[in-house]
């Protein structure tokens, strides 16, 4: 196994690079990304009425840091695999998922929010973590394995 690492090392690298990508927009969230709910749900959020918001801003900065992400996991993905139909096929759920991601906060957030601050919570992890490439690394993994 060490001889095989040794004998991939640039694709150690990137993938090393990749997930210190991850990890530096996890890092720098607060500075980069405008998401006032950051600061809102490490406080005492059952108690506290829902921040002020920029709906239009929260909208784009959500996005763009979901598609940011799934960018950096596809090329995770493809490192992985080096196969173009799980790539193709990824990218069809991150951009599916994303977009029902993004429907279901915003109308959470304004029909139910105040009352549905849980649902906010998980669905918004959903939206700005890496959990899909966290569920798809296996699945691809066991499909390629029964093949």
């Amino acid at each position: 196994m060490l001889k095989n690492l040794l004998n991939n090392k640039l694709k150690v690298a990137v993938g090393f690079f990749l997930i210190m990508f991850l990890l530096f927009l996890r890092t720098f969230e607060d500075t980069i990304f405008y998401d006032p709910f950051l600061n809102y749900f490490k406080s005492n959020y059952q108690n506290s009425p829902l921040p002020k918001l920029n709906i239009i801003k929260l909208f784009f900065c959500l996005g763009f840091r979901y598609y940011l992400t799934s960018i950096i996991s596809l090329g995770l993905l493809y490192l992985l695999f080096k196969d173009s139909k799980v790539i193709k096929f990824s990218i069809f759920l991150y951009s599916v998922l994303g977009i029902i991601l993004m429907v279901i906060f915003f109308f959470v957030l304004i029909k139910f929010g105040e009352t549905n601050k849980m649902n906010l919570f998980y669905i918004r992890r959903f939206i700005i973590q890496p959990i899909f490439l966290i569920l798809f690394i296996p699945a691809f993994y066991y499909q390629k394995k029964i093949k």
